[in-house]
């Protein structure tokens, strides 16, 4: 009975039971991240296992994490905002050459600090450059503008925009490491890399071509539609198909990139003349580029198989 969901009661630090697919907190959690995991398990591991409370503590719990898993994405999306807000415009440092080297001083305090881990900065590094690559084309094409002067930039895009691309990578990277994800009917990776790399080459090539972007979420649905990621939380492991994942986190994306052309980081050609909502359309756009963002994830952080013998 290998597909009914499965619930293992056990804490990040092995405080229970715990089954062979457990991966030591050692390597699933930076030196600053156990300390506070220790401090956190000595209020939660008095609180209620049971009931409405029990759930509740889960949730919070769940929360927490969730909010950790964004720390370089909240931080820059804050960043965002409140230059927008109170960024003088005869300043002598541009508004986009603050955020990058914010950014860059926050990827900087976070490896010193131990918040982030080596690889999770290759993960950030890889996206910076696949998504300014891709930043440089759609500005030549029209597809959106910076509409601010800056120092560093390529062509049209301050440099401070691949960073936007790395949020979602450290993400992705930092939430499989925190909630110890495994998978079930997980597919080859040598087919997800080649859908990735199908729909990286789409977004450039449909601008001369047909788009193909449907055929794609066809693929996609072919591909990753058996497949079961299982996370843990707190006492509980959860399990929810991996495609609702994809669509949960561009939703939020989604959201995200409102708020940031509210605050004017960039702005699409229906924005130039008053900021309005962005089309939920672009919704499909930011769900195929989850699905990069999760391929080049896996290929630091390979996927690891739920063992369900146990």
């Amino acid at each position: 009975m290998t597909d009914q969901p499965k619930f293992e009661r056990f804490d990040d630090l092995g405080h229970g039971p715990a089954p062979s697919i457990d991966v030591p907190p050692a390597r699933r959690f930076t030196s600053v991240e156990a300390r506070i995991d220790a401090a956190a398990h000595r209020v939660l591991d008095a609180l209620p296992a049971h009931g409405f409370a029990g759930a509740l503590v889960e949730f919070t719990v769940f929360g927490l994490k969730q909010a950790w898993a964004c720390l370089f994405g909240g931080l820059l999306l804050a960043l965002i905002i409140a230059s927008h807000q109170f960024w003088p415009e005869n300043a002598l440092l541009a508004r986009y050459d603050v955020l990058f080297l914010t950014a860059l001083g926050i990827q900087i305090a976070m490896l010193a600090a131990r918040l982030e881990t080596l690889s999770e900065a290759k993960v950030i590094l890889i996206f910076h450059v696949v998504g300014t690559i891709m930043e440089v084309f759609k500005t030549a094409a029209g597809s959106w503008i910076y509409p601010e002067e800056s120092i560093f930039r390529i062509g049209a895009v301050p440099l401070f925009s691949g960073f936007m691309y790395a949020a979602v990578g450290s993400y992705l990277a930092r939430i499989s490491r925190i909630f110890d994800m495994t998978y079930t009917h997980y597919p080859p990776v040598w087919s997800t890399a080649l859908l990735a790399v199908a729909i990286y080459v789409n977004f450039f090539s449909h601008h001369f071509t047909i788009d193909v972007r449907y055929g794609l979420f066809a693929v996609t649905a072919m591909i990753y539609l058996r497949t079961v990621v299982h996370y843990r939380v707190f006492r509980i492991r959860h399990r929810m198909p991996l495609m609702l994942g994809f669509l949960l986190v561009a939703l939020f994306i989604w959201f995200a990139e409102n708020v940031a052309t509210w605050s004017r980081a960039w702005i699409y050609p229906s924005q130039s003349h008053g900021w309005a909502p962005v089309s939920i359309n672009k919704l499909g756009a930011w769900y195929l580029l989850m699905i990069i963002s999760f391929v080049l994830v896996t290929l630091v952080h390979r996927p690891r198989q739920l063992d369900e013998t146990h």
